[in-house]
C-alpha cells in the first residue's frame, strides 16, 4: 500500500499520530531522527534533541497527561519520572501495534510542494518519496533560544543552556546564575541548592513568575482545573486559583521569590514543590535583569554586583523545521506561526502541525486529539472552513491572547488545555460531510 501520509517524528505527538492513522487505515511513513521513541522524554536521545535530564519528572500529573484510550499504570507514581514516561510510550506504541511501523535513524532533510499539490519528502537515507498529507511532530523544546540581543560584555566562566544540562556534577559546587524562572530553571536551581556546599544559586528573572505546588491538600494541583472552571469567567478563574494558592503555600513574596506585576493566568505558570521552600530557606537567591558582564562579574538592572562560575541560560526554545527552505513556511522571530486552530496553515492544503502549543495542562491529551481531526481530514470525514475563515479565527485568537498574555515568544503558542480541546472536537463536528 501506498503512503498517503508522512509523520515527521516519533516523540509523544508523533506516535499518537501514527497509532490514530493506523486506527483509520491511513497508509503512512513516520520517520524518526533517533533510535527510539520518545522525542524529548527520552534522556539521553541520540537524535540530540531532548531536553531531558537525569532526575527529570512529569510536573502535571500521570491522570491528566496520560492518552484518552491508554492510562498510565496505577502503580505509577503521580508524578512519574522520565524513564517510565519512556516505558509507557513504548507500551503504547506495542499495544496498537504501531511499533514496527516507524522508520527509525531516519530524519526528513527537506520537504517541498509541488505543482500539483503534493509534497516531496528528501530524507537521510538519500531517497525522495511523495504524499499528499504531512504530519509536522518534531517537537517545540529542543532548539534553543538565547536572550536577544545579547546583554552587554564578557562573562569569562562557564555558559550552557538549560537543554544541554543533564546531571547534578555539572553544578555542583559552582556559584551559579540561573537566567529565568520557567520549569526547567527552577528544576535546575532546585537541584543545585540541594546539594548545598557553600556556593550561591541565584535566578535572575525580568518579572518573576507565579509558582504553582504540584499537590494541594494531598489532590495533584492540576486536577483542580476542570471543564466546568474553565467555563467560569477569567476574574472568577483567578480568584478560585488566587484562593487556592492561599491555602497550598501563603504569599510568594514571604518565601523572597518575586512576584509578577501582572494578574494571575496572564502567564504561563512555573510549577514547583521545592522552590519557595528552599527560597526560604537562603538556598535560592533572586536578582533582576542582567545589565552586564565584566569577567565573572555580573552586574544586574538594581546597580547590585555579583561574581559567578557559571551562567545556565533557561531562556526558552525557538520553534524550528529544519527541513522547510526559506520562504517556504516561515516562523518570526517570535515563535508566531500563523495556524488555523494552531494545527492547518491555510496557504497549504494536506499540511498538519501537532502538539505545537503550550497549554495551561498536558500536551499530550491535546496532540491526540489533533491526530484525530487530522485522520478526519485526512479520511475525508472532516473538512475545513474556506480560507477567509480560517485567516479570521487565526486574528481572533491572535486578538485573545494578546489581551491576555504578556507578549513573548513562549506565549504565541499559549494555549488553555480545555477550551482548546473542546474546539479541535467541534471542528470533528461541525465540518462532518453528510450525505
Amino acid at each position: 500500500m501506498i503512503a498517503t501520509a508522512c509523520i515527521i517524528g516519533a516523540g509523544s505527538s508523533g506516535i499518537s499520530a501514527a497509532k490514530v492513522l493506523h486506527q483509520h487505515g491511513i497508509a503512512f511513513d513516520c520517520f524518526e531522527k533517533g533510535s527510539a521513541i520518545g522525542g524529548n522524554w527520552r534522556y539521553g536521545n541520540d537524535n540530540g534533541m531532548s531536553s531531558a535530564y537525569k532526575s527529570l519528572h512529569i510536573n502535571t500529573n500521570r491522570n491528566v497527561m496520560a492518552y484518552s484510550d491508554f492510562p498510565m499504570p496505577a502503580d505509577y507514581p503521580m508524578f512519574p519520572h522520565h524513564s517510565q514516561i519512556i516505558r509507557y510510550f513504548e507500551e503504547y506504541v506495542r499495544h496498537f501495534g504501531v511499533a514496527d511501523k516507524i522508520t527509525f535513524n531516519t530524519s526528513v532533510e527537506d520537504v517541498s510542494r509541488s505543482e500539483s499539490g503534493s509534497y516531496q519528502i528528501r530524507t537521510s537515507d538519500g531517497r525522495t518519496r511523495t504524499y499528499q498529507h504531512v504530519i509536522v511532530s518534531n517537537g517545540h523544546h529542543w532548539h534553543p533560544r538565547y536572550p536577544a540581543p545579547a546583554f552587554p560584555g564578557t562573562f569569562t566562566g562557564e555558559v550552557i543552556h538549560s537543554h544541554d544540562y543533564k546531571t547534578p556534577e555539572q553544578i555542583r559546587g559552582k556559584n551559579l546564575l540561573i537566567v529565568g524562572i520557567g520549569n526547567s530553571a527552577v528544576d535546575i536551581a532546585c537541584e543545585a541548592a540541594r546539594q548545598y556546599s557553600g556556593n550561591r544559586v541565584v535566578i535572575s528573572t525580568r518579572s518573576g513568575a507565579y509558582i504553582i505546588p504540584n499537590w494541594l491538600m494531598s489532590v495533584p494541583f492540576d486536577s483542580l482545573a476542570n471543564s466546568f472552571t474553565a467555563n467560569l469567567p477569567l476574574a472568577i478563574q483567578r480568584l478560585l486559583l488566587r484562593v487556592s494558592l492561599q491555602l497550598a503555600r501563603g504569599r510568594q513574596q514571604d518565601y523572597g521569590v518575586p512576584v509578577p506585576d501582572r494578574p494571575l493566568l496572564s502567564e504561563h505558570p512555573t510549577i514547583s514543590q521545592d522552590l519557595l521552600n528552599l527560597a526560604g530557606r537562603g538556598l535560592i537567591r533572586f536578582k533582576p535583569n542582567i545589565q552586564t558582564f565584566d569577567g565573572s562579574d555580573v552586574t544586574f538592572t538594581d546597580g547590585t554586583s555579583d561574581s559567578f562560575d557559571m551562567i545556565v541560560y533557561a531562556t526558552g526554545y525557538s520553534v524550528s523545521f529544519p527541513f522547510f527552505k526559506s520562504g517556504f513556511i516561515n516562523v518570526e522571530a517570535n515563535n508566531d506561526l500563523q495556524l488555523y486552530r494552531r494545527v492547518v496553515h491555510p496557504d497549504f492544503p494536506g499540511l498538519y502541525f501537532q502538539g505545537l502549543v503550550q497549554p495551561l495542562g498536558a500536551i499530550m491529551p491535546l496532540a491526540e486529539a489533533q491526530a484525530n481531526w487530522i485522520a478526519g481530514l485526512i479520511a475525508g470525514a472532516c473538512r475545513l472552513p474556506d480560507r477567509a475563515t480560517m485567516l479570521r479565527s487565526i486574528r481572533q485568537e491572535a486578538r485573545r491572547n494578546s489581551r491576555r498574555y504578556k507578549p513573548s515568544a513562549r506565549h504565541t503558542l499559549q494555549v488553555d488545555f480545555h477550551p482548546y480541546k473542546r474546539s479541535i472536537e467541534k471542528e470533528l463536528r461541525t465540518y462532518v460531510y453528510r450525505p
